[in-house]
């Protein structure tokens, strides 16, 4: 890398932690640029000649991976917990290069997460503005009546303080006290779905992603990690305006 770069945004593509994370890095005087902590999170810098680090140790640009990742339930989408939990740290061990999960799955939620080490993509993802549709399948108790998830579509539900609208809601299939639901949301507010359906009477039982923007959960079981293709990578690019 030849040009100058935001400190934030060059940690965040050295797969240290997220563009958010790397900000806290760097106000705690975590960072050092050419032997000096910095402070500011937007100090431009040119990693080709200037030695940057954290905590003590140097940091360098490892070449961009992107992995398609099966969570299971019962797992944080995190890389540990101050609380002992089970993370999906377990399940990255064997990776050659350090990632870090694109977005979040609450605990209980299962299927597809993104795995990658590059920070400017993640960001683009996970940016309100972009519009990057997920894909859930939801088993919720009762019988949510077509008129009710109409009304959700149209009028949606406040999470995190903000209106959220699904983007469509499909029947998938019934049993006599369960529903299960094919729901598009194009934002990842914090259990969403969840609130979604709660909000109107019929809580959620069972949640699965099986999609983020192009990409599909198809092929993979719970736990089950695979590289993306080129093909894969170059539409989820295009998709984030990259390409």
């Amino acid at each position: 890398m030849a040009t100058e770069i935001r400190l934030n945004k060059f940690l965040a593509q050295a797969g240290i932690t997220s563009r958010r994370k790397a900000d806290e890095l760097i106000r705690k005087g975590c960072v050092r640029v050419d032997g000096k902590v910095v402070l500011e999170p937007g100090l431009r810098v040119n990693p080709a000649i200037q030695k940057v680090e954290v905590e003590g140790k140097p940091v360098r640009l490892p070449p961009p991976v992107y992995y398609l990742f099966y969570k299971p339930a019962g797992y944080l989408t995190a890389l540990s917990d101050p609380h002992g939990r089970r993370t999906i740290a377990e399940f990255l061990k064997k990776l050659p290069v350090r990632v870090f999960p694109v977005g979040r799955l609450d605990a209980d939620t299962e299927g597809l997460l993104l795995l990658t080490n590059d920070g400017d993509l993640a960001h683009r993802l996970l940016h309100p503005r972009f519009g990057i549709k997920r894909v859930y399948h939801a088993t919720v108790r009762g019988h949510p009546s077509p008129e009710v998830l109409k009304r959700l579509i149209r009028e949606g539900v406040e999470v995190e303080g903000r209106r959220v609208y699904p983007k469509s809601i499909k029947i998938l299939g019934k049993t006599s006290r369960t529903t299960t639901l094919e729901v598009v949301v194009g934002e990842g507010r914090k259990r969403e779905v969840r609130k979604i359906f709660a909000s109107v009477g019929h809580p959620v039982i069972k949640l699965k992603r099986v999609a983020f923007g192009p990409l599909l959960l198809k092929g993979l079981r719970p736990g089950e990690i695979r590289p993306l293709s080129p093909k894969e990578i170059r539409v989820l690019k295009k998709t984030a305006g990259l390409l």
